[in-house]
């Protein structure tokens, strides 16, 4: 294909992308109170200070004209692109499969059967250590002082951690996929496993929302793990394959 044919398909499944993501952001625009509600609990009871009309909910406030409009904005368009996820991960294989045979078409469906579910768990694993970052970080206030937390600034360490998480775990998705498809093999996933796990630190650190030690180890643990494990299936692999090929006398 041409260079501006692949352009125009990348281009198509962009729209298409974003055209889910914001047709789902309408349910977090609807279920805003809701959602917002769920994302507040690390730091306060968001739902109880609505029912009992409190002015303050622990350390979060809003300010600006603007200010809560950008709120119910980035919810939603944080919950689209959670939501939407199955179809956006379709496009990215979409847009690779033309380049690929037949059987690594078939090989490849597994990235799609995978990509949902693994995303799915980082971005519930992001949210579970939420709290515990969050009471990391808040420990480092000094006695004497109040620690006020825009919610703007807040929801943004919340998406960083949530996406962040989400996407890692797309790592042994696609270190497994190339293995069936035959483009790399478990001895060159596995060969360079100091250099892996050195990168995966170094995106860890790079990428990760806070700065703690905690959140950075709880993310890069379970990555060199599901690292590890793929190289281990892709040997595995790569030996069933090649039984199929010897030849029978």
């Amino acid at each position: 294909m041409p260079l501006l044919d692949h352009l125009r398909e990348f281009r198509k499944r962009i729209v298409r992308s974003v055209s889910a993501i914001l047709l789902a952001a309408l349910i977090g625009w609807f279920f805003y109170n809701e959602i917002i509600a769920k994302l507040a609990e690390p730091v306060c009871d968001l739902a109880l200070a609505q029912r009992t009309g409190s002015d303050t909910c622990g350390s979060l406030y809003i300010s600006g004209v603007l200010g809560p409009l950008n709120l119910q904005i980035k919810v939603a368009l944080l919950t689209g692109l959670i939501i939407a996820a199955p179809y956006w991960l379709y496009q990215l294989w979409a847009f690779i499969a033309p380049a690929l045979h037949r059987k690594e078409k078939r090989n490849s469906v597994f990235f799609f059967v995978a990509a949902t579910p693994f995303f799915a768990a980082g971005t519930f694993l992001g949210y579970a250590i939420l709290p515990l970052a969050i009471k990391v970080l808040f420990g480092f206030t000094p006695d004497a002082l109040n620690n006020l937390v825009k919610f703007d600034d807040y929801l943004d360490f919340v998406m960083r951690t949530i996406l962040v998480f989400g996407l890692a775990f797309e790592l042994p998705v696609f270190l497994v996929t190339f293995n069936l498809i035959g483009f790399l093999s478990g001895v060159t996933i596995l060969r360079p496993w100091r250099i892996w796990v050195f990168c995966i630190v170094l995106f860890v650190a790079g990428f990760s929302p806070s700065a703690d030690p905690l959140s950075m180890i709880l993310l890069a643990i379970p990555l060199i793990i599901l690292y590890l494990l793929s190289g281990v299936f892709a040997l595995w692999n790569d030996k069933r394959r090649a039984k199929k090929e010897i030849p029978l006398d």
